[in-house]
């Protein structure tokens, strides 16, 4: 492998303080991050004030999916154990296209058969 790792963070988007601190903490050992659009709110919070739509939601979902392919290795931010949808296609994704996975918390065994549940 030549040149820096590339990771990239995937979790729920309402965990921002999660996001940027493992900005922080991937970065200054001189690793490529890929992350989510925004930390300023979650996409939940976005598609209830209107700001953003279900098609746009699909959009950045689809987007983050290329940003998995394009990284040597994922960094998963279960914070508390959640592991969402969008966060599960995500780990399926890295999996099927052999990328290490590492996560913030131990994953459950209901983690995993989520996960490869969306396995295609």
């Amino acid at each position: 492998m030549n040149g820096p790792t590339i990771v990239c963070l995937c979790g729920s988007s309402r965990f921002k303080d999660a996001f940027d601190r493992a900005n922080m903490e991937e970065t200054l050992p001189g690793r490529i991050v890929l992350s989510i659009g925004t930390t300023r709110r979650s996409d939940q919070e976005l598609l209830e004030a209107g700001d953003l739509t279900a098609e746009q939601k699909k959009g950045l979902d689809a987007l983050h999916l290329q940003k998995v392919a394009l990284a040597d290795e994922v960094l998963v931010l279960n914070v508390g154990g959640y592991l969402g949808e969008s966060t599960r296609r995500e780990v399926a994704r890295a999996i099927q296209l052999v990328k290490l996975v590492r996560w913030l918390e131990p994953p459950t065994l209901d983690d995993w058969t989520a996960v490869y549940a969306n396995l295609e």
